[in-house]
């Protein structure tokens, strides 16, 4: 097992993440999926127990949680310049794609009809998450106690309490259930949740009301430094600083502009690169998406060394134990939410299963199932079989 071992080479990184960049649909549970087939069960690049760590870390700071866990795959194979490396190629096929939307939203006042592909794609992304989830959930939940937090997680997420109090709730039980053990528990990664991204988040400034590019990356990585949660929350940010504050959009072309993060392979956070090439162009969108990620590799940096430093801390290796069981209630929640949107008839059922059977039989690639998955939907749509 190379788990510890190696170093990863940079062009291997780069190669994994551009693929994976330019073919993870479905938000960032199915994001977080596939990245854990590939690096914990295909390369044997972490343990499960290392992921859910990296996992955890991820959720305790702002921006996108797919994303900085790809960027803390990085870290964790080639250190600085794997960080760079992987980030930089997790978001880049993303932007492109999200760019081109842009450019065919400004010239043809239209997005480009991709209904069909995702009608494929989605029952497929679906089963890649729930596979995920049942290799991560015994080392998440390995004790009766952590059992029970992860129920209390999805209960307290489902009736609509906030990501990160979750987590925090979670990991602060987690540690007081462990008060008392014995100190053999694991010692492998960060002093949980210190709040040192408030100061750097609320010293950004929303930059003036002139549409120019220092005001688009301010305003943007303002919002990728204060952001927890989903893209719904995204969407608030958004509308409360473009179409309110600002005046740069209008209430139509916010809702285009997130459609399109959602529709697009890659971080949700592209939003920006389609919001920006609206605004400014192409040097509009390089901006915003600069603006809107740069906090999301700053954190990392700063958190990537602490994480070996928390499982070697028996109160902070309880605290993570509670995070990385909330963390995957959530995954849980959202695999249930995105249950109810994706298996709306009976083709999309049968894709769903024929995809569970093909990952446990045959243990594909993730990225080969959602290319088939999205030809599949592209032939019933040509066929007449979908809308």
């Amino acid at each position: 097992m190379d788990i510890e071992g190696s170093r990863t080479s940079l062009r291997e990184l780069a190669l994994l993440f551009l693929r994976l960049g330019a073919t993870a649909f479905g938000g960032p549970a199915a994001h977080i999926a596939m990245i854990h087939d590939e690096v914990v069960v295909r390369r044997k690049w972490l343990s499960e127990e290392r992921f859910l760590d990296l996992l955890g870390a991820a959720n305790l700071i702002p921006g996108p949680t797919s994303t900085e866990l790809a960027i803390h795959v990085g870290w964790e194979r080639r250190r600085g310049a794997g960080l760079v490396v992987a980030g930089v190629c997790f978001i880049v096929p993303a932007m492109l794609i999200t760019a081109a939307c842009g450019w065919a939203y400004v010239e043809y006042a239209a997005l480009p009809q991709v209904g069909w592909i995702l009608y494929g794609v989605a029952p497929v992304v679906l089963g890649i998450v729930v596979q995920a989830i049942a290799g991560l959930a015994p080392k998440a939940a390995r004790t009766r106690v952590l059992r029970l937090l992860a129920a209390l997680a999805v209960a307290l997420v489902a009736i609509g309490v906030h990501e990160l109090a979750v987590l925090f709730v979670i990991g602060v039980l987690a540690t007081l259930s462990q008060r008392d053990a014995s100190p053999s528990a694991r010692t492998d990664a960060p002093p949980a949740a210190p709040m040192w991204w408030w100061p750097f988040g609320g010293a950004v400034a929303a930059g003036a009301s002139g549409i120019t590019l220092p005001a688009i990356f301010w305003v943007f990585c303002k919002i990728g430094s204060v952001l927890f949660g989903s893209g719904y929350v995204l969407l608030a940010f958004l509308r409360a600083d473009l179409v309110e504050d600002l005046g740069w959009l209008t209430e139509a072309q916010l809702v285009d502009a997130v459609a399109v993060g959602q529709v697009t392979p890659g971080p949700v956070f592209t939003t920006a690169t389609f919001i920006g090439y609206v605004l400014a162009g192409h040097a509009g969108a390089l901006v915003a998406t600069a603006g809107i990620f740069l906090p999301a590799f700053t954190f990392v940096a700063m958190s990537g060394p602490l994480v070996p430093r928390i499982r070697s801390s028996r109160v902070a290796s309880a605290f993570l134990d509670g995070v990385n069981v909330a963390s995957l209630a959530l995954m849980v929640v959202v695999t249930a939410q995105l249950a109810r949107a994706t298996i709306v008839d009976v083709p999309t059922l049968a894709i769903g299963l024929l995809s569970a059977v093909v990952l446990v039989k045959w243990k594909p690639s993730s990225t080969w199932l959602v290319l088939g998955g999205a030809a599949l939907g592209w032939s019933m749509h040509a066929l007449g079989l979908a809308s």
